[in-house]
């Protein structure tokens, strides 16, 4: 079985949806500004690229007609790249690079581009016309429920304090404004319509500020709107090779993917995806959680990264390096190749040996994949 390498991450600036930088610009014109700068980084000969596989959560208006293809034209591809697009939600680029490096095993290709973008601007949370299944929304009312409601009910369940959450979400802050004043976000991120800066890092954000937030999805909760991850718009792709592939051609290998896992969790408890995903991974690779130096965990909410990190027996000292999700933003589509592509990209600069990315999704499933460095 061949095996698969990450030997490339690119990405927008994560913005503010309705109010950032990069509400004008259309989703595919985002996509293919990272695709070029990702093709153009890695020094990849585009005719060896065999699919565009791009992630989005909600793939209809302007990211709609298969994205994934769309960008293809876009990008200066030749007419035989193929493109496609891929929805698992907030998995949706995780899920496409594991679908890149599954082809690679199977010997069904050399290159691929994985990539997600979701502009929460352009195409609203849910979509433009939300039809739940009359039938199974009246049997089990727990699928169609809020993202804000499932955090609450994980917050419930594990009696996390407002406060608690709060001392989080201020460490994502703060992670995320020394990595960036330190300039570690800057060969990664691809600058579009002139905008080269994350939107949404609030270094001066503190417990009094916070306290001042009105509840957000409960009145007698303990959720607000700065301890979830905000309505974000963005892309991000990772370079997929076959590794003896990339090694001939001179690639710049970040790392090799180990293992991947995906599984089903509880609708209403959505945010504990993680967890059983993780472990999954885990047992494939033939590690512990305690072989896993580097973990790029998807802050949704505090509360859900507050329970996995506990059930899963985290050091938090370990967990979202240059700042997470409540800091940077999730635009839903794009946050897995970002967690992943970074998870590789950290493994390198923090020269450690194995890497955990790994994300809750809606209607209850989490993702995860392993990597390790390769010497």
């Amino acid at each position: 079985m061949k095996n698969a390498v990450i030997a490339g991450y690119s990405r927008s600036p994560f913005t503010l949806a309705k109010k950032g930088e990069l509400i004008n610009v259309r989703p595919e014109d985002l996509l293919s500004e990272v695709i070029k700068d990702l093709v153009l980084k890695s020094k990849i000969n585009p005719e060896d690229i065999e699919d565009i596989i791009a992630g989005c959560a909600f793939p209809e208006g302007e990211q709609g007609f298969n994205i994934g293809k769309i960008v293809t034209f876009m990008t200066g591809m030749k007419i035989n790249t193929a493109g496609m697009t891929v929805n698992r939600w907030c998995g949706s680029s995780m899920q496409s690079i594991h679908i890149g490096a599954g082809a690679i095993a199977m010997g069904s290709g050399k290159a691929f581009i994985c990539c997600g973008v979701e502009s929460m601007s352009r195409v609203p949370m849910n979509g433009f016309n939300f039809l739940p299944h009359p039938k199974l929304n009246e049997d089990n009312p727990n699928v169609y429920l809020s993202m804000g409601t499932t955090a609450e009910n994980v917050a419930k369940k594990y009696q996390l304090t407002r406060k608690g959450q709060q001392e989080f979400a201020i460490a994502s802050h703060q992670k995320a404004f020394e990595a960036d004043s330190k300039g570690n976000f800057k060969d990664e991120i691809t600058p579009v319509n002139n905008c080269a800066k994350d939107g949404g890092i609030r270094p001066n954000t503190n417990q009094d500020l916070l306290d001042g937030l009105k509840l957000a999805f409960d009145e007698n909760g303990t959720i607000t709107a700065g301890t979830s991850s905000p309505l974000t718009d963005g892309a991000a792709a990772t370079l997929i090779c076959d590794e003896e592939y990339a090694k001939n051609n001179k690639l710049n290998i970040l790392a090799r993917i180990v293992s991947t896992a995906v599984e089903g969790c509880a609708p209403e408890l959505m945010g504990l995806g993680p967890i059983r995903a993780s472990i999954k991974a885990l047992k494939r690779a033939n590690l512990s959680i305690k072989d896993i130096d580097i973990i790029e965990l998807n802050e949704a909410f505090a509360s859900q990264s507050l329970a996995c990190i506990k059930d899963l027996n985290i050091d938090q000292k370990r967990v979202n390096i240059d700042g997470g999700a409540i800091a940077l933003g999730h635009p839903l589509g794009a946050t897995g190749a970002r967690i992943t592509g970074k998870a590789a990209d950290l493994l390198r600069r923090e020269n450690k040996k194995y890497a955990l990315s790994t994300q809750c999704i809606g209607l209850g499933q989490g993702i995860a994949t392993i990597l390790e460095t390769v010497n």
